[in-house]
């Protein structure tokens, strides 16, 4: 029996090893122009929808410090990507949600036979048992908007396994900037002539 444990803990390590530590989609809106943006502003928290309840930790809280961090990590990497922070008339803004959720992945190895021989009086009593693992995912989405229009330009999403309550804010700075490195960086603006 302690030997099913023992190997339970090691397959949990080796599936959590191999799994990537934050899986990133994106997609862009056909017409975007995103070459054209230059300046940008995050769009305050949205409001929670009627009778949705909030967890205390939960992190698009406004008044929350995971969500500050949340905010000032998007402001900061899109910063570093060339774009400039601006609050009035910016040329789109970003809209940012995050959550996360327990879940279980429950594994089963079973290939129709007895994983032990019928002479062997050892430990296990015949078929495999399901392996059970819970864990943490946490999912970072951020929209970029034309801040004219308000038609959505592109979406990033990020998904990452969050191994401990104290390492969720890190984590989700680290998702971020995984989402961020995968928009196009600021171009230069347009140099124009001067006549003499």
């Amino acid at each position: 029996m302690r030997f099913m444990y023992l190997f339970g803990a090691a397959a949990a390590v080796a599936i959590q090893a191999c799994a990537p530590a934050i899986d990133v989609r994106t997609i862009v809106s056909p017409d975007a122009r995103l070459s054209a943006l230059r300046t940008f502003r995050v769009l305050p928290p949205p409001q929670p929808l009627a009778g949705e309840p909030l967890d205390a930790k939960h992190p698009m809280l406004n008044n929350s410090i995971t969500n500050r961090a949340l905010r000032f990590a998007i402001a900061d990497n899109l910063e570093s990507r060339g774009y400039v922070l601006m609050d009035t008339h910016p040329d789109f803004a970003v809209a940012v949600y995050a959550a996360f959720r327990e879940k279980l992945q429950v594994t089963y190895w079973d290939y129709g036979y007895p994983w032990r021989p019928r002479w062997w009086r050892g430990w296990s009593r015949g078929r495999g048992e399901p392996l059970v693992t819970e864990f943490t995912e946490g999912t970072v989405i951020i929209d970029v908007i034309d801040a004219t229009t308000k038609e959505l330009l592109w979406r990033g999403r990020g998904v990452a396994i969050v191994e401990d309550d104290r390492e969720y804010e890190t984590q989700l700075r680290k998702t971020v900037k995984a989402i961020v490195d995968q928009f196009p960086r600021a171009q230069p603006p347009p140099v124009v002539a001067q006549r003499h």
